[in-house]
This record gives C-alpha cells, sequence and structure tokens, in this order.
C-alpha cells in the first residue's frame, strides 16, 4: 500500500471516543503510545478508524515483520481455524505444534541436535528457558545484564533492569537473580575501545565473588538489547561470555524475542559474531501477528526435564502454528533478511545526515531493521527523555507511528515492517526530519 502525504488529525473523533470508552472499561496500567484505533492495516501502513493512514515504524514491537495482512499468514490463518482452533498440545497433538518445532530447530544457530517447546508469550519462553537451566544444572542463579528487558511476568521483571514503567511497587521479586555491567560502547567510561574487555573482566569479577561459577545455572543476554535502548554490546563482548559459559557448564540464553527471524539482517542476531547459544527465546515476528513464543535448545539440554514439567493450555495453538509455518515460509520466499539489510541502507544514512544536523542525536545505532538514535543534551551525554517524547509526538501527529525506549526514555527506536516500500522510509525519514526541526527549535 503507498501512501501520500496530506493533513490528517490524530486522534480523529472516532478515535477520540472510542478512547473515552478504553479509559470507562479498559484498566488505567494498559497505556497507549498513540490513541489511535486501527481500523485495518496493509504491508506497512496503519488506517484508523478516521480514514487516516499512519506509517508504521513499530511493527506492534517488533512483531508484523511480514507485514500487515500478509497473504500467506492470512491464509494459513483462515485455513487452520476453519479446521479446528484448539485441542491442547498435551492432550491431543497436531502436526503443526511438531512441525513449527522442525522449523525452531532447523532455523536457530547451531548444527547441533535441538529440541523446541511452544508457548504464548516471550514472557512466558524466558520463565521457561530458566526453568530448563536450572533443572538441568541443578544450580540456582542466573545472572541478566544492566539495561535488560525480559518482560512482565515475576520472574522476568526480576531480570528486567528497569524500573519504571516494568517494576515499580510490584516486587518483592523472584530471588537468585544477579546483575551483570552491559558492554554499552557509547556510556562506557573509559571509552569504546575497552568496552568489551573491561565489561567482560567485570563481569567475571562479579560472578565470582557475589555468585560462584559453580552455582550459576544461566546467563541471559539480548544479542542486541531492545527496551533498553537498542544498544548493540561491544564487539567481542558476546563470544567472550558465550566461551566462558561453555567453560563453567553454564547455559547461556540469548533473548532473540525482539531481535530474531530476519529482523538485524539475519534470522538471529546471534549469528553476526558467530555466537551459538545453549538456549534460543523467540516470539514477536514468529507467527505475523499472532501469540507464540518458542524456546529451543540443545537436546541434552531441553530433554533433560521430566515429562510434564513443560507446557500450557494454549501453549503452540494450532491457528498461531499455523501462521508461524507461513510467516516463516514468507520469510524464505522473500528474503527478508536481505529486506532488513535494505532497510538499514535507506535508514541509517538517513538517520546519519540527521545526527550530523543536530548534536542532540549522540549516537546512531542498531542493525537491520533495528535502528535507533539516542538523544541527548546537546555537547553532553545527558539524556533527554523530554526530547524524546516532544519528536515523537509530533511524528504520531504527522502520520508515523514510532516508539521510544531506552533505560532513561531517551531513545527512538525504528522497527518498521521488513516489507515496507523505500518511499514510505524515505517519507517516513521526511517527517522524522521535520520533527527535529520543531522539536529543537522549541
Amino acid at each position: 500500500m503507498t501512501l501520500t502525504r496530506s493533513a490528517i488529525t490524530v486522534p480523529g473523533p472516532r478515535s477520540t471516543l472510542l478512547h473515552q470508552r478504553k479509559t470507562a472499561a479498559v484498566a488505567a496500567g494498559v497505556g497507549t503510545a498513540l490513541p489511535v484505533y486501527v481500523e485495518r492495516a496493509e504491508g506497512a501502513v496503519l488506517i484508523d478508524v478516521d480514514g487516516n493512514r499512519l506509517i508504521d515504524f513499530g511493527s506492534g514491537i517488533a512483531v508484523t515483520s511480514v507485514g500487515h495482512a500478509a497473504p500467506r499468514v492470512v491464509e494459513a490463518v483462515r485455513r487452520q481455524a476453519a479446521e479446528f482452533t484448539h485441542t491442547c498440545f498435551m492432550v491431543t497433538p497436531y502436526e503443526e505444534y511438531v512441525a513449527v518445532a522442525e522449523q525452531l530447530n532447523d532455523l536457530t544457530p547451531g548444527a547441533h541436535e535441538k529440541r523446541s517447546a511452544l508457548f504464548n508469550s516471550g514472557a512466558e519462553a524466558v520463565e521457561n528457558a530458566v526453568k530448563v537451566a536450572r533443572h538441568h544444572t541443578g544450580r540456582p542463579a542466573v545472572i541478566a545484564f544492566d539495561h535488560a528487558y525480559h518482560g512482565r511476568t515475576n520472574l522476568t521483571m526480576a531480570l528486567t533492569a528497569k524500573n519504571m514503567p516494568y517494576k515499580h511497587r510490584f516486587g518483592p521479586f523472584a530471588n537468585e537473580v544477579y546483575r551483570a555491567p552491559m558492554a554499552y560502547p557509547y556510556r562506557w567510561p573509559t571509552g569504546p575501545a575497552v568496552c568489551a574487555a573491561e565489561a567482560f573482566d567485570q563481569f567475571v569479577a562479579l560472578v565470582r565473588t557475589q555468585v560462584g561459577a559453580e552455582n550459576t545455572a544461566a546467563v541471559i543476554i539480548e544479542p542486541i538489547q531492545g527496551e533498553g535502548g537498542f544498544i548493540v554490546p561491544a564487539p567481542g563482548f558476546l563470544a567472550r561470555v558465550a566461551d566462558w559459559c561453555d567453560l563453567h557448564g553454564i547455559v547461556l540464553i540469548a533473548d532473540e524475542i525482539q531481535t530474531g527471524f530476519c529482523r538485524t539482517g539475519d534470522w538471529f542476531a546471534s549469528e553476526f559474531e558467530g555466537v551459538v547459544p545453549d538456549i534460543v527465546t523467540t516470539a514477536k515476528g514468529i507467527a505475523g501477528g499472532l501469540p507464540l513464543a518458542g524456546v529451543t535448545g540443545r537436546a541434552d539440554i531441553m530433554d533433560s526435564v521430566h515429562s510434564g514439567g513443560l507446557g500450557g493450555t494454549y501453549g503452540g495453538n494450532p491457528v498461531a502454528c499455523a501462521a508461524a509455518l507461513a510467516t516463516i515460509e514468507t520469510m524464505w520466499a522473500e528474503d527478508l533478511c536481505g529486506a532488513a539489510r535494505r532497510v538499514e541502507s535507506v535508514l541509517r544514512p538517513g538517520l546519519t545526515a540527521l545526527a550530523g544536523e543536530y548534536d542532540a542525536i549522540g549516537e546512531v545505532r542498531g542493525r537491520g531493521a533495528m535502528l535507533a538514535v539516542e538523544l541527548v543534551r546537546g555537547g553532553t551525554k545527558e539524556p533527554d527523555a523530554d526530547l524524546a517524547a516532544r519528536v515523537s509526538a509530533f511524528c504520531h501527529r504527522a502520520g508515523l507511528i514510532t516508539l521510544t525506549c531506552g533505560t532513561y526514555g531517551n531513545v527512538l527506536r525504528f522497527l518498521p515492517p521488513l516489507v515496507i516500500e523505500d518511499a514510505l522510509l524515505h517519507e517516513g525519514l521526511e517527517i522524522l526530519g521535520d520533527a527535529f526541526a520543531a522539536a529543537v527549535a522549541r
């Protein structure tokens, strides 16, 4: 779907009425970034109930990578829903679950024998990955990192590093979770050149002094951090952590929930540095918008859990599995890894040009169709969350869906559907340029 820029009013009158209903009916804790109520969508364009068309640079937080209303996904869902919608795989199984597990075993990094289990959400996947690691090793401790985000359940909130809005007043949290420094090049005190080595040394020291490698079941890390600010670890850091985990019999869990399924230009972001995790968690882009998640790991680790120890009523729902198979087929057929790199070839130069114009853009970072800019007060590295909010609000009013993130709330992230046309990318960049011009001049 193409989009011609024209004046829009968001939210429009019908969205405003619906938002009044939302306020009266939905718990206040369920917020919305933009109170525009979507009526339909196609490709990389959303159409709201007032007829406004919006370019989607968010993909429902990296979910609709194959585009909205992707034809193969729509047809697979229609066909499966007409056959059966649920039996519970733990009661009477079905082929679709098995086929998705086979695909995950084949696609995730490493040529070793693997097993998979399916769930409903990324948080469920992370929670079950930790369960498996603890059961396999007989150890209690889990190491996570600064700026991490792993979900909203009790255990995954403990793993998550950001208080507001994810953890504030929801504790106490699960214990035996420890946090290490992240190799964050832009903010590393002694500079990016030594970031990987120093962060790794601090990680090892923390485990040695506070936990003990012999007590550590798993290290969990996002190959590129998502909610924490699209932080790309310093080159070599992931590989060092992986080698150290292997040396000490610790399960390395790669949280690929936001980075997986072609988003970063590879099927999985771990592949960029040749890292082969013991367990990979997936969700978001796996099923074209339907709720599905996976835990895929080395066969000996996954099979160490007793029968009945993993599962859930809806995990691996047949309609979601059908959507996932169609999503993966689309990714292969349309070379969406290549498409993610194409998106980067358009967006990164545009973002870099903006950074050259505005010193409020401290860094452009990311990979593939997972890019971000970190905003700071000019001439410093002081986070500027207010500017990020103003720029994003301008984009929304102009018809561009953008998202903020980051531990300090000062990062604008860009996650367009991988099928987005170049013309829409350029138009989005034009709106973003207008947004900076308006927000910085204020």
